[in-house]
């Protein structure tokens, strides 16, 4: 899957939004939406912070904090989660085992933002004997083993440890791991005592690129199409006001305040964090690199090798159901 990183130019606020589309949804001022997020540094999280997601929708919404696409999946298959933030390899594992989703809005390519960060290990054949950890079944899991089948690893030479963001910072505080395959924010501070041996920019050139998306319960979205649409509009309006003028969103900025406080990153580290994603514009979503046909394909491909690694019981003939340009097509007609 690639990504064009063209950026868009000029665009209208956030408060513009959310004033000339709010009357469209405020007959949804009664429904309750649970959206499971994740404290990942991207420019969603300035909508979320400014509320402008219940403007629009007209909906009540309950934010839930998750810290792996894992657990997000757990809960949009059980019913308490209506719309989640996932990696690319846990939306290959739901749709594999044929949990009822849909891809709405790609995040971005992972670059940098993630990474494997290690402790006196100077080269891939250090690995052999070592405890390294990742949140299992993530993009960061799927980077992981793929940079070892690149350096011909056995993973099983490797103790790897199944641990969330939060119980790797402290891990590795307390010294009871070599390394880890982590995200921002929780890399960055890896980073300051460690060195990256290898980032997913660099395991993308081997084969395995990954991505974040926000995915949709297929019941909600049938009962509930114009929330969706809504959502995903808001959401593309955030994109496209970074790309319109990225500098804009530096370490003093209204922009980086709010995305530090949702996040736990420092608002000075921001501006370097966000730059660890290729963000696509809303234009570029419905394209056929992306939820027009990219996306699936990256999934099915994805799933390929989880089902190499023993992660998944088989894969499906055809990904495609469980993603869709349908939102951001509509979004788009909305206008930003």
């Amino acid at each position: 899957m690639t990504i064009n990183r063209r950026r868009l130019l000029g665009t209208a606020s956030l408060a513009v939004l959310a004033l000339t589309t709010y009357s469209n949804f405020s007959y949804a001022a009664d429904v309750n939406v649970n959206i499971g997020y994740q404290p990942i540094v991207e420019p969603s999280r300035v909508p979320q912070a400014d509320g402008t997601y219940e403007k629009v929708t007209g909906a009540k919404i309950n934010w839930q904090k998750f810290d792996g696409g894992a657990d997000v999946i757990a809960a949009i298959a059980s019913g308490s989660l209506d719309i989640g933030y996932v990696g690319s390899s846990p939306l290959a594992a739901a749709a594999s085992r044929e949990i009822p989703i849909e891809t709405i809005f790609v995040v971005g390519l992972i670059s940098e933002a993630e990474a494997l960060a290690v402790k006196d290990i100077d080269k891939p054949e250090g690995l052999a004997g070592k405890k390294i950890a990742t949140p299992f079944v993530s993009t960061a899991h799927y980077s992981l083993l793929t940079a070892l089948k690149h350096w011909k690893v056995d993973p099983k030479s490797v103790e790897i440890l199944n641990l969330r963001p939060p119980e790797i910072a402290a891990a590795w505080e307390r010294g009871d791991i070599d390394g880890a395959y982590v995200w921002d924010p929780v890399l960055s501070q890896l980073k300051k005592t460690g060195t990256v041996l290898a980032t997913s920019a660099d395991v993308a050139t081997w084969g395995g690129p990954t991505f974040d998306a926000w995915i949709v319960s297929k019941k909600f979205a049938e009962e509930h199409p114009d929330i969706v649409t809504g959502f995903v509009q808001v959401t593309g309006k955030a994109y496209a006001s970074y790309l319109a003028n990225p500098d804009s969103w530096n370490a003093t900025s209204p922009e980086a305040e709010k995305i530090a406080k949702l996040t736990g990153a420092k608002a000075e580290e921001v501006p370097a964090l966000l730059k660890g994603y290729h963000f696509p514009s809303l234009e570029e979503q419905a394209g056929a690199d992306l939820l027009g046909g990219g996306t699936a394909k990256a999934v099915a491909e994805t799933s390929a090798f989880l089902l190499e690694q023993g992660k998944i019981p088989a894969v499906l003939s055809d990904y495609s159901p469980y993603v869709s340009s349908r939102w951001v097509v509509e979004a788009a007609k909305a206008g930003l």
